[in-house]
């Protein structure tokens, strides 16, 4: 990964540099406008000319990535003076065009139907396109912000939420219990240690964002987008708090419900399948991990106001979320095809929710690189578990949901994705912790005694 970063020097210091060479399959170059050749092009090579130079001019907008694309008709688009990391086969003209026109959403779209195929590490290639992205700020650019505009996210309003988060997390509990941990935990871990299984990394996390919290028997805490339970049971059954815990999900809440029966605690923890736009009560606790992405920015000061009102004036609260350092629009095929209504906030947006109400940032942690530990466990385990999705689903599926983990991991590692929690409480209250050593104090109750994890996935890259 060396090249990273010499790329990247290279690209702050001139930009437009190293631009990639249209070869034939005889490596003989085609310079300029393609009239000085050294060898003479077959109609096909001649046809996929015009394609070549836009793609090449596509990839100069990218920063000019080590790898190879390989065009219909004999073409090919080289990395120049760098040996490439990899290669993308796309197999027709039509899928080509379409990438070089619109390539934040198409080039998900023929991964996903196998329009094209990628030789090397997806992952590695990913994550070298997306620093230098980040570099050339690439979503900045003219043709960029034309696709945005034509392909606006969906809304987040009350009327729409429901649909939005159907569409991911109604697929079926069986579908997630096949890669995610024992408890379902669809967020961040915290390997406190780097050598934990995904379980005990998911205990960890729930510890930690209790320890934040200062939780006591008997105080009442709102969890906001609870998943299926885990974070709500953990409190009420380790710091013997009572939870009511929203959630729009039918299948998670249906879960949620019935593994709080089992152990006994569904007196204290209740789910309640609901938007969080309907919170009513007074509570000690506000709790939120994982919901803000599925939020969106208009809807932040209608928050900010829900907390206020339903928060005890000594009371704190936490936001855990995907972000991002500035703000910039997601993906337009992730935002499609896995989650509607999604959007990372930058650090500047999520102050809309704290900034009107008057309620004090006590605390920003970062947790980037342990979401790509915690994806590159995910990803493993998904892997293992392909033929039953294609059982479940079909081989279209397999594709994008693959290109979404991967994608996924490419973002953490290169910076684009950031995971920040936010503790926060009123502005008034004194209520508030003095230190941070009592929040990274390991405690037994965190790790099993007994790894989960069989045969963990290595992480090294």
């Amino acid at each position: 990964m060396n090249y990273l970063h010499e790329k990247e020097q290279e690209l702050r210091e001139r930009d437009g540099s190293g631009q990639a060479t249209i070869v034939t399959p005889a490596s003989s170059e085609i310079h300029g406008t393609g009239t000085q050749q050294s060898v003479s092009m077959t109609d096909g090579q001649r046809r996929s000319q015009p394609l070549a130079f836009a793609l090449k001019k596509l990839l100069a907008l990218f920063g000019n990535p080590p790898v190879v694309f390989e065009l219909p008709g004999g073409l090919s688009i080289a990395p120049a003076g760098v040996d490439p990391v990899g290669r993308i086969i796309i197999h027709d003209r039509k899928t080509a065009w379409a990438i070089a026109m619109d390539p934040g959403f198409q080039f998900g779209e023929a991964y996903s139907d196998g329009r094209i195929e990628v030789d090397g590490d997806l992952i590695e290639i990913l994550t070298i396109i997306y620093r230098l992205m980040n570099v050339k700020k690439t979503w900045r650019s003219l043709p960029q912000r034309l696709m945005q505009f034509l392909r606006k996210p969906r809304s987040t309003r009350i009327a729409k939420a429901r649909e939005n988060i159907h569409h991911h997390y109604d697929l079926g509990n069986e579908f997630y219990q096949l890669w995610l941990d024992e408890q379902l935990v669809y967020t961040c871990a915290y390997f406190a240690e780097p050598d934990m299984t995904l379980e005990q990394a998911q205990v960890a996390k729930l510890d930690h964002v209790c320890r934040k919290l200062q939780l006591k028997p008997d105080q009442l805490v709102v969890d906001a987008g609870c998943g299926w339970g885990a974070l709500a049971i953990h409190m009420a059954e380790h710091y013997g708090v009572r939870v009511k815990a929203f959630n729009i999900s039918h299948e998670q809440i249906i879960y949620a419900r019935d593994r709080a029966r089992r152990l006994g605690l569904d007196g204290r923890v209740e789910f309640i399948e609901d938007d969080w736009r309907n919170i009513t009560g007074q509570f000690d606790v506000f709790a939120s991990v994982g919901m803000l992405e599925h939020v969106g920015v208009k809807c932040y000061r209608e928050l900010g106001r829900l907390i206020q009102r339903c928060l005890q004036p000594q009371g704190l609260g936490l936001i855990h979320t995907i972000g991002q350092n500035e703000p910039r629009p997601i993906s337009s095929w992730t935002e499609r095809r896995i989650f509607p209504g999604g959007y990372p906030p930058a650090p500047s947006e999520i102050m809309q929710i704290f900034e009107p109400c008057d309620f004090s940032v006590l605390d920003v942690e970062n947790l980037r690189l342990h979401y790509a530990r915690t994806l590159r466990h995910w990803l493993a385990r998904f892997d293992a578990a392909e033929e039953r999705v294609r059982e479940m689903f079909d081989e279209k599926f397999i594709r994008m949901w693959r290109l979404y983990l991967c994608g996924s991991i490419a973002a953490f590692e290169s910076g684009g994705f950031q995971l920040f929690q936010f503790l926060f409480a009123p502005g008034m209250s004194n209520q508030v912790p003095m230190t941070r050593k009592p929040w990274y104090q390991q405690t037994a109750e965190s790790l099993d005694d007994e790894p989960v994890d069989a045969n963990p996935p290595s992480l090294a890259r």
